[in-house]
């Protein structure tokens, strides 16, 4: 697996596509969606070279509306999971023993195709789905899934690249085989890069893997096939099942060939299937590999010498983008007393100028939250809020599910840095604030630490250097991804590699060569050019 004389394009980032009134890419994105939205899709299994219809349906429908259906997709029974496992032992034969840099080639191809004819469709496809702005779909379906893709073939080669010292006497190299057996890539609803590029940097590998996506995020799903089938990834080289979660899982990790788990989602789901591949250890041909993202309760903290329009933009933009569905989305802010009358009221302000509706407006800065679960869950937690002494909602607190799931952006003041929403991951649009005394930095920054159980994303904004090395060493444990005078959202491939560890996850770090090489088995090869013939050393006389 060496590189040799094999030069690929060296990665860039995509350019993000403004869409501005009267842009060809407006037009396109716009012109996209009308045709989905009236389109009725049909989703089957992907299965080999099989489509699979099992008949047993469920709608896709948009959260922004929850009564109009835009397709549908069909849903597995065990025998099919069986099915997919079979293809993808079948299909590793040919694809693990594949040259490198015919994989490299798919997936470079698979992102040109994202960056041109299919990047309106992908686009509009999770606007559709997953009820994101324009931005927010650029930003994630077309450029981050795009930047995976071409990043990851030069991490590839940098790990192959990476070879052990060799003198006259002896020639030793590394092979970077992929897994022995098959990966199982689960994936999330909010992000449509990262339900790509799960099963995608596995199988770059040389993995072969069986999919499950969630069932929120099946209508963009349809489209990373086609680009995936387009660009030739091989059948049965990525298999894709829906269906009960539960059932799905324990058949996998029931399988003796299953090699490894690649993970986003909640801490719940992925700490339960840790405890059956424990359960399951001794039927294993080899110890899985165990890779996951999962929650967070994202912090932003602001010094008393912050910028005051800063720290606002930051709450602004990390709590309530993609209406605060992100893993990374701001959650809970501590805010100095000498700053918080003018944070609150230009917070206020900026919170009551977001307009929410449909993403087919393009003037719409919040849309739905996914489905009626969250909705639930998300305007319970506000209810409370209402209730409790310790806590006041200072700007949103509506919401109405009547036609779509939407929550207006809700900002919570409490009194107890240990209230329920300080603690608790909502996934929607609610932050809530603590007020903290200006000498209490230190003290407060323990509090940020000790606080959540998740150590994702977390923000300090400070005009004071010497606070910001405090607050950066202090809070070394509490965000795998830290961010100074900035939002604790947007990490780009490349240039900030994501993951958390605590209860966020593996910190394996999507969006760089460490995540790669957990889906890579190296075997040692040493080649001596002279073979000794006699047992004895010199010091034997």
């Amino acid at each position: 697996m060496l590189k040799g004389f094999f030069h690929v394009p060296k990665a860039v980032n995509e350019p993000v596509k403004g869409y501005a009134p009267n842009s060809p890419e407006k037009a396109a994105v716009q012109a996209a969606y009308t045709t989905m939205w009236n389109s009725q899709i049909d989703v089957p299994l992907h299965i080999g070279s099989e489509e699979i219809r099992t008949g047993n349906t469920r709608n896709i429908t948009a959260p922004h509306d929850h009564k109009h259906v835009v397709g549908k997709y069909h849903l597995a029974e065990k025998q099919h999971i069986e099915k997919a496992i079979a293809n993808a032992l079948e299909s590793r034969k040919a694809w693990a023993n594949m040259a490198w840099e015919q994989r490299a080639a798919i997936f470079l191809k698979a992102a040109e195709l994202i960056a041109g004819p299919y990047r309106a469709r992908i686009n509009a496809a999770t606007m559709i789905g997953q009820s994101k702005n324009i931005h927010q779909a650029e930003i994630d379906a077309s450029c981050e899934l795009i930047d995976f893709l071409r990043y990851n073939v030069e991490f590839m080669t940098q790990i192959y690249n990476d070879q052990p010292k060799s003198d006259s006497t002896v020639w030793n190299r590394l092979e970077y085989r992929p897994l022995e057996g098959f990966v199982y890539a689960i994936t999330p609803f909010n992000f449509t890069a990262i339900a790509a590029n799960l099963p995608a940097s596995a199988a770059m590998m040389g993995n072969v893997v069986v999919w499950k996506p969630s069932d929120s995020q099946v209508f963009s799903t349809k489209i990373i096939l086609d680009v995936f089938k387009e660009a030739g990834v091989p059948d049965g080289v990525i298999n894709v099942v829906f269906g009960d979660a539960l059932m799905i899982t324990d058949t996998i990790l029931a399988s003796r060939d299953f090699a490894g788990v690649h993970f986003t989602g909640s801490t719940h789901v992925f700490k339960d299937i840790w405890a059956k591949i424990g359960a399951n250890i001794h039927n294993y041909k080899t110890y899985p590999r165990i890779v996951g993202e999962t929650g967070g309760k994202d912090f932003i903290i602001a010094h008393p010498s912050a910028n005051v329009k800063q720290v606002v933009t930051g709450i602004t933009r990390g709590a309530f983008e993609f209406q605060g569905q992100k893993c990374s989305a701001a959650s809970r802010a501590y805010i100095p007393q000498s700053l918080w009358p003018a944070v609150k009221e230009q917070l206020i302000a900026d919170v009551k100028s977001m307009k929410m509706g449909s993403p087919e407006d393009f003037g719409n800065f919040i849309t739905a939250v996914i489905h009626e679960g969250s909705f639930d869950k998300l305007a319970s937690y506000i209810d409370q809020a209402k209730k409790d002494a310790d806590a006041e909602i200072i700007v949103g607190g509506n919401y109405d599910k009547s036609v779509g799931y939407f929550i207006e952006p809700t900002v919570i003041v409490t009194t107890n840095p240990k209230y329920t929403t300080m603690e608790t991951e909502l996934f929607g649009p609610v932050i809530t604030i603590y007020v903290y005394e200006d000498a209490k930095w230190e003290e407060t920054l323990e509090l940020v630490d000790t606080t959540s159980e998740y150590a994702l994303t977390g923000a300090v904004f400070s005009q004071d250097r010497y606070a910001i090395e405090v607050a950066t060493t202090k809070l070394q444990n509490a965000a795998g991804n830290f961010y100074i005078n900035d939002k604790p959202t947007g990490a780009v491939v490349g240039m900030q590699p994501f993951g958390g560890a605590r209860a966020s996850g593996t910190n394996d770090k999507a969006g760089s060569a460490l995540n790669l090489l957990r889906w890579a088995s190296p075997r040692t090869i040493k080649e001596t050019f002279v073979t000794p013939e006699d047992y004895r050393y010199p010091f034997l006389g």
